[in-house]
């Protein structure tokens, strides 16, 4: 159950955990201007009201031998909520894809697909996406470079 209002220290505390999910609660404490059990308190009931899903670690894909990123634009043939469901359901076991969104307009869902090389990606696309059922056609586009790479949100001091 969300907590309908986050104060100052709340935020304060969210913003830090997004930048520094490693951070100690005794410097997130000092952070937000509280004492260390009152933080602890704050952030077990952010955690509980769903506000923080959970932490995990920024890997470095090179250093892993992930050197191609390719955003896949998805249409399928049915739009029905079934075939929907059945869709993300398939995507949601395939490793590559680290990420998946539905989009409004021509284009069904947008996918981010790590790959260590072209040759892994062109196999993945045509043994696992295009043969996925209900899909019409997928359009690649490799990223060149990232810029930026920031999780979270942007978080307010309200």
């Amino acid at each position: 159950m969300r907590r309908s209002k986050l104060d100052k220290i709340d935020r304060k505390i969210l913003r830090d955990l997004q930048h520094d999910g490693r951070m100690s609660n005794v410097d997130l404490a000092k952070s937000a201007g509280v004492s260390a059990p009152p933080c602890l308190r704050r952030v077990r009931v952010l955690e509980s009201s769903g506000y923080i899903k959970g932490y995990h670690a920024k890997v470095d894909a090179a250093a892993l031998g992930y050197s191609v990123v390719v955003f896949a634009l998805v249409k399928l043939t049915s739009q029905a909520e079934k075939d929907l469901l059945a869709f993300e359901k398939r995507i949601g076991e395939l490793e590559m894809v680290r990420e998946c969104h539905m989009l409004a307009g021509e284009t069904d869902f947008i996918l981010k697909i790590v790959a260590k090389d072209w040759d892994s990606y062109q196999n993945f696309l045509t043994h696992e996406l295009t043969t996925a059922p209900n899909v019409t056609s997928v359009k690649s586009s490799l990223a060149i470079r990232s810029s930026k790479d920031v999780p979270g949100v942007p978080i307010d001091e309200a």
